[in-house]
C-alpha cells in the first residue's frame, strides 16, 4: 500500500454487508480521523452458490474465504464480517480485532404481505437449520423450507407467494429498514438466537 493513510476495508457486496461495513468504518473514522477508509466490496462463494443448502457446499467459511483471501493477497487491510458466516476457529493469522455493538439478538417472524396472521399448515421459510428446529416445537402445522439470498431477495420471494411466511434475524431488518416488516419477535426462550 503506498498511501499510509488509507486502509482498504473488505465486505461482501450485500446490502447487510455493505451497512455494516460502513458502520464499522464510521467507527475507524471517530479514531482515526486522519485516515481515509476505502470500502472494497466482492461477491463470495456463499453469495454465488444459491441453489443448495449452506451445509451441502461448505458451511460457515462459504460468506469469509473470498474476503480472507483478499486479505492474504494484500488487496485489503482489514475486513468486516457477521459473526454468524465466520468459521468457529478463525486462522490465528487473521484474528477477530475488534466487536460492533450488537444489535437485536433476537429472531423475527414476517409474514407475505397481505397476511394479518399465518393461516393453517403455513410455509414457513429459513436457511438455518437452527430456526427450523425451534420453529417445529413452535409451529408443529409448518411446512418449513429453505430459502437463500440476500434480505430484499427473500422478502421478494415470500411476498410473490412462495412462502406464507419468514423467520430471520430481527438486526438485518432493522438495519436495512425492514423493521416495519416484523410481525412477531421471538423471545430468547422461544428461539434461541
Amino acid at each position: 500500500m503506498t498511501d499510509k493513510n488509507r486502509i482498504r476495508v473488505g465486505s461482501r457486496d450485500s446490502a447487510l454487508a455493505v451497512v455494516q461495513s460502513k458502520m464499522a468504518i464510521a467507527a475507524m473514522q471517530n479514531v482515526c480521523p486522519e485516515t481515509r477508509f476505502e470500502l472494497i466490496t466482492m461477491k463470495t462463494t456463499g453469495d454465488k452458490v444459491l441453489d443448495r443448502p449452506l451445509d451441502a457446499v461448505g458451511g460457515r467459511g462459504l460468506f469469509v474465504k473470498e474476503l480472507d483471501q483478499a486479505l492474504y493477497e494484500g488487496r485489503c487491510e482489514l475486513t468486516v464480517h457477521s459473526l454468524k458466516d465466520m468459521p468457529l476457529c478463525p486462522p490465528e493469522e487473521l484474528p477477530v480485532l475488534a466487536l460492533l455493538e450488537r444489535e437485536d439478538c433476537r429472531d423475527v417472524l414476517v409474514l407475505r404481505e397481505g397476511l394479518s396472521e399465518l393461516p393453517a399448515h403455513p410455509v414457513i421459510g429459513t436457511s438455518s437449520r437452527r430456526r427450523v428446529l425451534q420453529g417445529q416445537r413452535l409451529f408443529p402445522d409448518a411446512e418449513f423450507k429453505g430459502i437463500r439470498g440476500n434480505l430484499n431477495t427473500r422478502l421478494r420471494k415470500l411476498d410473490s407467494g412462495e412462502y406464507d411466511a419468514l423467520i430471520l434475524a430481527a438486526a438485518g431488518l432493522i438495519r436495512l429498514g425492514f423493521a416495519d416488516r416484523i410481525s412477531r419477535y421471538f423471545s430468547v426462550e422461544e428461539m434461541i438466537p
